[in-house]
């Protein structure tokens, strides 16, 4: 990386930092000069200690905020503290989210409902309040990480890939709700990448997706966290409403 960092000047509210993509978009964001406020979902003296090194390592200023993302309240609290406060916020990133992998069948309603709750609901929730501040503002990007499940099917996962595929939606609309204040809304799609999360998986169902890529291999979480750069910097200024998908050729 050059001198010229991308997100000087600029605010940045991030979801899920706490580990995997979310954690490498505060890395790669710190690197390019930008203000931080770095969301999970509870006390973790690991993230607190990861944190405080990012703000040594490129001086930038990052707060943390904690909230449920399955709890209104928690959200709408910890939201309107940065109302209050007249934050000015550039760039909202809507990373959190849960996996979820099983048939139709083995999975009840009340497991569905908490997936849309986590991958969908809240996400627009956190996207009415964040926007409100920057349609004040006349300018904001905001980027949300789906999945390639919300594009392309596969057994087994129904509940995820659908509440990614409904985020993908909203973001098309939005895109064109929001352009008159001079907001931008976009997708990243990663393929498998390399977290916790991947470790979780079933291994013949992560071997199928990995040998279905041209690559035959599984995304790093940096080559994610680069793709929201572009979108959350001044050289996307053009993009909207797009869905872009990092799996290294499917």
């Amino acid at each position: 990386m050059s001198h010229f960092k991308l997100l000087n000047d600029k605010t940045a509210f991030i979801t899920g930092c706490n580990r995997g993509i979310g954690k490498k978009i505060v890395e790669v964001f710190a690197e390019n000069g930008a203000s931080i406020i770095a969301c999970a979902r509870k006390k973790d003296i690991d993230f607190e200690n990861f944190i405080e090194a990012t703000k040594l390592k490129y001086n930038v200023n990052i707060r943390i905020l904690y909230f449920d993302l399955n709890d209104e309240n928690e959200i709408k609290n910890s939201l309107k503290t940065l109302i209050i406060e007249k934050l000015h916020i550039d760039i909202l990133v809507n990373n959190a989210g849960i996996a979820h992998g099983g048939l139709l069948q083995m999975t009840s309603i009340k497991k569905i409902r908490e997936v849309f709750e986590i991958n969908f609901f809240s996400q627009l929730h956190i996207i009415q309040q964040i926007s409100k501040i920057m349609m004040k503002q006349k300018i904001g990007s905001i980027i949300n990480i789906s999945s390639i499940a919300g594009l392309d099917s596969y057994p087994g996962y129904s509940a995820y890939g659908a509440s990614k595929a409904a985020l993908i939606y909203a973001t098309k609309s939005l895109s064109q709700e929001l352009a008159l204040y001079n907001i931008r809304i976009n997708s990243v799609a990663p393929s498998l990448t390399e977290t916790d999360m991947a470790e979780q998986m079933d291994e013949k169902a992560k071997s199928r997706m990995i040998e279905a890529g041209a690559k035959k291999r599984m995304a790093k979480p940096t080559e994610i966290a680069n793709t929201v750069l572009y979108l959350a910097s001044e050289l996307s200024d053009f993009v909207n409403g797009q869905v872009i998908r990092v799996d290294g050729g499917m």
